[in-house]
């Protein structure tokens, strides 16, 4: 059974927002009033800014995905509340890794649960062509999602790299993110820049 899109997109916004408003609370401010006293505050800073950076990426990118579909079922539904399951664990291990300095057990489940957060994305998409069909407007958005599955094949590597070093996790956590931060034209090509729908 078909369902309009409305609500899943309301619901999916609200909890993004309730996200990243989570991670700005985690960040406390400092007791002292100089320059010198945020300065054990800047990891938890460089968390929070990757962690942000993230989020805002899944933002657009579902945003824009929702632009090409005309309508929802059962299956999308669970599916999209299984990418705001870990999406909703974004700020736990970024506060987690913030506060113990990049250490190797926060870097290494940051990096699960950025690979998991990829991982449903993908479902996800899987889920919308499967409702609208091969041929239609989302699958031809997607195409082959070559930067979806460079990322996913990138994060066990950067999992994999914790136990080397985590600050080499991180960067390839910074190249992922960095790689989604240009601009993805896919679905504006193909809805005329207009944002409208099939």
């Amino acid at each position: 059974m078909a369902l309009g899109k409305g609500r899943l997109e309301a619901f999916s916004d609200g909890v993004i927002a309730i996200i990243i408003t989570i991670m700005v609370l985690e960040m406390k401010a400092p007791h002292g009033d100089t320059l010198q006293d945020l300065r054990p505050l800047i990891p938890t800073f460089l968390s929070y800014l990757l962690s942000f950076a993230y989020v805002g990426v899944y933002w657009n990118n579902h945003h824009h995905t929702m632009q090409a579909v005309r309508s929802v079922n059962g299956g999308i539904l669970w599916a999209n509340l299984h990418l705001l399951f870990w999406m909703s664990l974004i700020p736990f291990i970024t506060a987690w890794m913030g506060e113990n300095h990049f250490a190797r057990w926060p870097v290494f489940c940051y990096g699960v649960i950025l690979a998991m957060n990829g991982l449903a994305y993908r479902i996800l998409a899987l889920a919308l062509i499967k409702h609208h069909g091969e041929n239609s407007l989302v699958a031809k958005a997607f195409g082959n999602d070559f930067k979806g599955k460079i990322s996913i094949g990138l994060y066990p590597v950067a999992i994999a790299l914790t136990f080397v070093n985590p600050t080499f996790s991180m960067v390839v956590y910074v190249i992922v993110a960095a790689m989604w931060l240009i601009p993805d034209r896919r679905f504006e090509r193909l809805l005329g820049g207009d944002g409208e729908g099939e």
